[in-house]
């Protein structure tokens, strides 16, 4: 028994010194960082140096959890339901879900809706299990919440599921602004950045970028494809426009403006012409083969958004105080003039940074405009084309206050006959998406996988795809779920 006693003390001391040598040779030196810190007079030091272990392990949990995840090369649905888990997971797993192959990690989503909620975070602070309801939501057709209101399953759309992430672009060095699809292209896609360059990629099998464009010196604050989507016009904080022929990956003019340029749009139907809206308080229209000026007309503040009709015939713009106007335009000539103005009711004026068209809603049965400003104002007006571009609000939104230029955009039109849906970007870095048409939880669905706020959303002509981008320079190309 002695003998047993002894062999089985021999064997503990050499794990246990194996285990030393393990520990020292994989030795954390911010670990010891954290254990090491001086202590106050009155403070107890065994509770400071528990606390400090935790709090070092507990980040270092999220890690690992990842890791281990794509080294298994599982998707982010298993990752989600594993981070999901309850407490007695072990207990209450069937054997029929333990294999070899995954040693009853993973588990297989029991429940339908779970491919409506988000995908995975890699911010290992975050509680994904977390969410606060709206503590206050009006009981009117304009609805107020938060950003982090927490969808419900019940209220899930199954047309704004999504399976994962289709491919993500992290070269940019600086926080992507801006990012837009082609026109009527499913796979073309480009992104501008706070340090002026221009990214034009494919996100076709496999994804890739085409072309690098650099040239601005400041902030790329908008662009625009041409029709063809051979040509890229892009405008910048450094005062300058800059046409960009894509095959080539050359700047093929540059027009020098007085202020900073804010927003640009090429005409739909006559892509001669560019209309340019800056920080003069003016949109200009430029000849694109030129480049010459051809008319402007003046507003109230500076230019920040602006969109067009799908005829060409009016442009709808949004200013630095938070109105939204119409502007009549001939397509042959260029010429502008204002139409209507719709002035924002909010004492605190805050700048319109989305302003955006569709030709028709099944809500509105007509055109409809979305607008969204820096103060989380979103607006659904039905558009008069018969009586030049006049507004009527049909709906609102109004979500928490944003520090930085947060952009919105229209859903696809799949199941607007269920709702009007938006998708937004936010600053706690989730993707959301709302439905305008309902009082009360008004969030549908929420896409987690950024660790930064997320500025700038854009579907896809193809409506499979929705990309992301984020004060990091990360964007996200997410891909759908196919309904039937």
């Amino acid at each position: 028994m002695a003998e047993i006693e002894a062999g089985t003390g021999d064997s503990t001391r050499q794990t246990s010194r194996s285990d030393g040598e393990e520990e020292k040779n994989g030795a954390d030196p911010e670990l010891f960082s954290c254990l090491l810190q001086p202590l106050s007079a009155d403070g107890d030091p065994n509770y400071a140096g528990v606390r400090r272990l935790l709090l070092h392990r507990k980040a270092l949990s999220g890690c690992l959890r990842r890791r281990d995840w794509r080294c298994n090369g599982k998707g982010y649905v298993a990752y989600r339901n594993y981070i999901r888990r309850p407490r007695n997971w072990e207990n209450l797993q069937t054997p029929s879900l333990s294999t070899p192959g995954n040693s009853g990690r993973w588990v297989s989503s029991l429940n339908p809706l779970s491919l409506v909620y988000e995908g995975e975070s890699w911010s290992s602070s975050r509680d994904l299990r977390s969410g606060n309801l709206a503590s206050s939501h009006r009981t009117s057709f304009s609805s107020s919440m938060s950003d982090s209101d927490r969808p419900r399953r019940q209220g899930a759309e199954p047309a704004y599921s999504f399976v994962g992430m289709h491919c993500i672009f992290d070269q940019s060095r600086a926080s992507v602004t801006i990012l837009k699809f082609g026109h009527a292209s499913s796979n073309l896609l480009a992104y501008g950045a706070a340090d002026g360059t221009l990214t034009v990629c494919t996100v076709s099998e496999p994804p890739s970028v085409i072309k690098q464009l650099a040239g601005h010196s400041k902030e790329v604050t908008d662009f625009d494809f041409s029709s063809n989507n051979q040509y890229i016009a892009s405008s910048s904080i450094d005062k300058t426009v800059r046409v960009w022929e894509i095959s080539k990956g050359i700047c093929i003019r540059v027009i020098y403006g007085v202020s900073s340029q804010l927003c640009i749009q090429f005409h739909p139907v006559n892509n001669n012409f560019l209309s340019v809206g800056n920080a003069n308080k003016e949109i200009t229209v430029f000849n694109f083969s030129t480049g010459r000026i051809i008319s402007k007309t003046a507003f109230d503040s500076e230019v920040t958004s602006m969109d067009h009709d799908h005829t060409g015939q009016l442009i709808f713009c949004g200013d630095a105080q938070g109105s939204v106007y119409s502007v009549s335009m001939n397509s042959h000539t260029g010429a502008l003039s204002r139409s209507h103005r719709d002035r924002t009711s909010s004492k605190r004026r805050s700048p319109v940074t989305t302003v955006q068209y569709r030709s028709f809603s099944l809500l509105a049965r007509g055109p409809v405009l979305l607008t969204c400003t820096q103060d989380g104002s979103l607006s659904f007006y039905s558009v008069a084309l018969e009586i030049q571009g006049y507004l009527t609000l049909r709906c609102s939104l109004k979500l928490s206050p944003r520090v930085h230029t947060v952009r919105v955009s229209f859903c696809p039109l799949l199941s607007l006959e269920k709702g009007e849906f938006i998708v937004a970007g936010s600053e706690d870095s989730n993707v959301y998406f709302y439905d305008l048409t309902r009082p009360r939880h008004t969030c549908v669905n929420k896409l987690q996988g950024h660790r930064f706020p997320v500025v700038s959303v854009a579907w896809n002509h193809g409506e499979n795809l929705l990309a992301s981008s984020d004060l990091y320079g990360t964007v996200i190309v997410w891909k759908r779920a196919k309904t039937s």
